[in-house]
Parts: structure tokens; C-alpha cells; sequence
């Protein structure tokens, strides 16, 4: 097996959990603030499923940016489309958004703007951060 997709399928597993614990949480302060909050056992199942495989996703598509003869783009791209299928699906799947056409180009615009503004922040402080790693190893020889 692909060493990348046992890497992918081992963050995946060591992190998906963590999607349904989310859950738990939130539907605990949803409770909390909204004495009339129902759901359904079905509703629980699909959630936990769901946030697994989101979690699950989320966790191991870092890999992308491991994969040394793909470009950055190439890397980012991948990245962002798995995470956005992942996203949309989750939030449709589960009602969190309603099916229309509006929603969803306004979840794609945020998601879209958020991926790539976190992505940024990340990809500069790892460039300082190489680059002052870089003018102090130059400072020792």
C-alpha cells in the first residue's frame, strides 16, 4: 500500500474520534440553552457517523502536503477540495444547512475564504520560521 495512503488512513484513524466527541458537546450546550431540543435516535446515529468521517477526513488529508513531488498548489487543491466535499456533505447530510442553491454558494464563499486566510497565516509563519531557522544555522558556521 501507497505509503501516503496509510499515512492518510492512520491520522484518519488516530483523530476521527475526536469528530463525535464534538458532537456530544455541542448538542450538550445546545440541551443546555434550549429546554425544548429534541432529536431523534436516528438523527444521534447519522451525527456520529458523520462527524467520524468528517473528523476522520479532516485528519488525514494533511497528508497532501507531505507528498514531495506534488506542488504546493497541487498539495493546497487537493487538500481544500477533500475538505470541502467532506464539509458540505456533513452539514447537507445532516440538515445543519438546508439543500438550496443560496446556502450553499454562501457556505462555499466562508469556507472558501476561511481555508484559504488559516492556509495563509500557516504557510507565512512556517516560511518565518524557516527563514530565521535559516540566518541562525548561517550564524553558527
Amino acid at each position: 500500500m501507497n505509503r501516503y495512503v496509510k499515512e492518510f488512513m492512520h491520522r484518519g484513524m488516530l483523530f476521527g474520534g475526536f469528530g463525535p466527541i464534538i458532537l456530544g458537546i455541542v448538542l450538550a450546550c445546545i440541551e443546555a440553552f434550549d429546554a425544548s431540543f429534541a432529536i431523534t435516535a436516528v438523527q444521534i446515529l447519522l451525527g456520529i457517523v458523520s462527524t467520524y468521517l468528517l473528523a476522520f477526513i479532516q485528519a488525514g488529508s494533511t497528508v497532501f502536503e507531505q507528498i514531495e513531488h506534488w506542488s504546493t498548489v497541487k498539495a493546497v487543491f487537493f487538500h481544500f477540495l477533500s475538505l470541502y466535499v467532506a464539509y458540505v456533505g456533513c452539514y447537507l447530510l445532516n440538515s445543519w444547512i438546508p439543500f438550496e442553491k443560496t446556502v450553499v454558494l454562501i457556505f462555499t464563499g466562508i469556507f472558501t475564504v476561511g481555508f484559504f486566510a488559516i492556509w495563509g497565516i500557516v504557510f507565512v509563519s512556517v516560511k518565518l520560521a524557516e527563514k530565521k531557522l535559516n540566518k541562525a544555522l548561517h550564524k553558527t558556521f
